[in-house]
């Protein structure tokens, strides 16, 4: 855990910012995956970890907004507990960990959240992403199960997303600590793609590296020479020379801060020319779009900046043909990348998107996209110092879509259909992606970048 001081400063933001009711933060219990002793590895919501920085299962956070009082609710382990784990602390020295003065038996809950209810108070909770946390809040509440939507709190959402997107110091030490981890993965990702290497085989050394430096992994691992599909979690394939393997994965520190890279390099550790041309776009698009970032900026037009070198780099090719402005305004590049340019990234991976994408990426002024490809953009609203986010662009032949695409007669007229499907049939996909820290007056990479230029990602893999 960081410091107590940290998680009290958190609360107390939390208090001036909302006022009225009590807060409800119900953290995660263990999950059983084959029989009930035997449990999926164990995380913790992050808006709890955010907040009360306890890594056990069995725990609430009420914070009181009215009184101003904060209480954790948990049990102290018994003595079959203690059998089974050896010595843990009581709650009452958990709670003092992180500056909580009231504990609680966990089956006082109900009973606290019965006597709000009973007095009119707001119990302001956050979305339910998991089925148990559905059926033990509307348990506590005695309440039924599609009742528990009604507590859902927007003001609770757009508080936390405000809290948590600005990252202070403490959280960018893990991120550069994840990252590290990260910039390990894959480097041996690089190394071991030669031919006659299962996936599989990669895959299992890269998870281990990251449980071996923290918690776990950020995410399943994404990593196949299949690359055109975009999360393909698929390792079955044997590697064959030339082809291109693309990896996509990151790990957690023990604390639960995620990195999230992609590289994608030649089996066999050789671009062709073909490949090096396709290449050279997507690192024009990452590079661009990185010198771009900085706080005032809105990450819907970085996205649009980048696909605009996308999009000229395709028509230089002569796979795509007229003006590339024209084409980036109809969307016509997104056959070539449906998906968007990147997303928030902190204790989720995926940061807060539990709590809804559209509260995380979006607001008054910036609103989602209904484009196809543009819509997939998770994260479009004004840049802020202390936002932490993947800049991830990429280019995918992805022979169903270049199909319906040329037999719908969709975006035609900048298109060169009969060249994608007849030189780059079977070519893959290639994605670059990095994580970066929106500063005061630009940007920071976070951590060590990766071997990413044709001749670094040679060399390393020659090495």
């Amino acid at each position: 855990m960081f410091k107590k001081e940290v998680y009290i400063n958190r609360r107390n933001k939390l208090k001036d910012k909302l006022k009225g009711g009590l807060v409800l933060l119900l953290g995660n219990k263990e999950a059983s995956f084959n029989y009930p002793d035997n449990t999926y590895h164990f995380r913790q919501d992050s808006s709890f970890l955010y907040f009360f920085g306890l890594d056990l299962p069995n725990l609430a956070g009420i914070i009181d907004l009215d009184s101003g009082k904060e209480y954790l609710f948990g049990n102290d382990f018994s003595i079959d507990d203690i059998i089974w784990m050896g010595p843990q602390p009581q709650i009452k020295e958990l709670a003092a960990e992180i500056g909580v003065e009231n504990t609680e038996p966990f089956d006082q809950l109900g009973n606290y959240l019965k006597n709000a209810k009973n007095q009119g108070r707001n119990i302001h909770v956050l979305p339910f992403y998991r089925g148990d946390t559905v059926i033990q809040f509307s348990n506590l509440l005695e309440i039924h199960q599609a009742e528990t939507e009604d507590y859902i709190s927007s003001e609770l959402i757009k508080t936390i997303v405000d809290l948590r997107s600005i990252k202070d110091q403490y959280e960018v030490e893990e991120l550069i600590k994840a990252a590290a981890i990260g910039y390990k993965m894959h480097v041996t990702s690089m190394k071991m793609a030669k031919p006659g290497i299962i996936e599989q085989e990669i895959a299992g050394v890269l998870e281990g590296i990251a449980i071996s430096y923290g918690a776990a992994l950020s995410f399943p691992i994404i990593l196949s020479q299949n690359g055109e599909t975009l999360h393909n979690h698929y390792h079955g394939n044997i590697l064959e020379e030339g082809r291109l393997l693309l990896t996509d994965t990151g790990a957690e520190t023990n604390l639960h801060y995620a990195s999230d890279n992609t590289r994608t390099f030649p089996v066999g550790g050789k671009f062709s020319q073909k490949q090096k041309d396709i290449y050279s776009i997507v690192l024009n698009g990452i590079n661009h779009g990185t010198s771009l970032i900085k706080p005032g900026v809105t990450y819907q037009s970085i996205h649009l900046e980048v696909a605009l070198v996308l999009a000229k780099g395709l028509t230089e090719l002569g796979l795509m043909k007229g003006k590339p402005e024209d084409a980036v305004r109809e969307g016509a590049h997104a056959m070539f990348m449906p998906h968007g340019l990147g997303h928030m990234m902190g204790l989720d991976v995926h940061d807060m998107e539990n709590l809804g994408e559209n509260y995380v990426g979006y607001d008054d002024e910036v609103k989602r996209s209904t484009q196809f490809g543009l819509k997939g953009l998770r994260l479009g609203r004004r840049l802020q110092p202390g936002f932490v986010l993947t800049n991830e662009p990429g280019i995918y032949f992805i022979p169903d879509l270049v199909k319906k695409w040329k037999a719908e007669k969709i975006n035609s007229s900048f298109i060169n259909y009969d060249k994608v499907l007849n030189e780059y049939s079977g070519f893959g996909g290639i994605r670059l992606e990095d994580d970066l820290l929106v500063t005061e007056k630009g940007h920071q990479l976070i951590g060590k970048r990766i071997p990413i230029t044709v001749e670094e990602v040679e060399e390393t893999m020659k090495s």
